[in-house]
C-alpha cells in the first residue's frame, strides 16, 4: 500500500532530520533517484524544515528583521513544497496514463499527492505532539490535553491512510480519474503580485 510506503519514509526522514536539528542540513536520500520512495522522503524532508521555520519565525524576542527574512525565506519553501507535490502527481500522472477511466469514472476533489502531503504533515504532527505528552517538564495535565490531541491524530492519519489508498485503487481500476491544477501561487511572482510590479 502506498499510504504504508508513505508513513514509513515520513518517520524515517522526522528521525533522520532531529539527528542533526539543523534546518540548513543537506539531505541525505537514501532511496533512488528514480523511485516513489524518494520523492517521499524529499517531500517530508521539504516540511520538515519549514515546520521548523514556522517556529523560528514565531519567536515573539525576533528581530523584526530577521523575522522578515525568515518569512520570506518560508514563502520560498512553502513554493519548493508546492513544485514538490506537483512533481509527485505527475508520478501518478505518468503511472496511470495507460488506464482508461470507465464511461462514470469521476473526479477526486484533491489529487494523490496533495492528499499525501497532508499525510506528511500529519506525521509531523504526531511527532511533536507525542513530544509534548512525553514531556517530562510539563504538567500532567498538559501531557495529558496532548495524549488526547495525539490520539485523534493517530485516528487521523489511519483513517487518511485508507482514504489514500482508496483513492488509488479507484484510479487503477478506472472508476475515478486524476486531474491535476497547477496551484499558480501569486504572491511569490512579481508580474501578478501588485506590491511587486507597483514598486516602482
Amino acid at each position: 500500500m502506498i499510504s504504508e510506503i508513505a508513513n514509513r519514509i515520513f518517520n524515517q526522514v522526522i528521525t533522520d532530520y532531529h539527528k542533526f536539528d539543523d534546518i540548513d542540513h543537506p539531505v541525505e536520500n537514501p532511496y533512488d533517484a528514480e523511485s516513489l520512495e524518494h520523492l517521499f522522503y524529499v517531500k517530508n524532508w521539504i516540511d520538515t524544515a519549514q515546520w521548523h521555520m514556522e517556529d523560528v519565525v514565531r519567536n515573539p524576542q525576533i528581530d523584526p528583521v530577521e523575522g522578515l527574512s525568515w518569512k520570506r525565506r518560508i514563502d520560498a519553501q512553502n513554493q519548493v513544497r508546492t513544485d514538490m507535490v506537483e512533481f509527485i502527481d505527475g508520478y501518478f500522472l505518468n503511472l496511470y496514463q495507460g488506464i482508461s477511466a470507465l464511461p462514470d469514472a469521476k473526479i477526486n476533489t484533491e489529487s494523490p499527492a496533495w492528499a499525501i502531503d497532508r499525510l506528511s504533515i500529519l506525521a509531523l504532527k504526531i511527532y511533536h505532539m507525542q513530544e509534548e505528552a512525553e514531556r517530562e517538564s510539563a504538567s500532567a495535565e498538559h501531557r495529558e490535553q496532548c495524549q488526547t490531541k495525539l490520539n485523534v491524530l493517530l485516528s487521523q492519519r489511519e483513517d487518511l491512510s485508507n482514504s489514500i489508498d482508496e483513492l488509488l485503487a479507484d484510479i487503477e481500476a478506472g472508476k475515478k480519474y486524476m486531474k491535476v491544477y497547477k496551484q499558480m501561487k501569486m504572491y511569490n511572482d512579481p508580474s501578478l503580485n501588485p506590491v511587486l510590479y507597483n514598486k516602482g
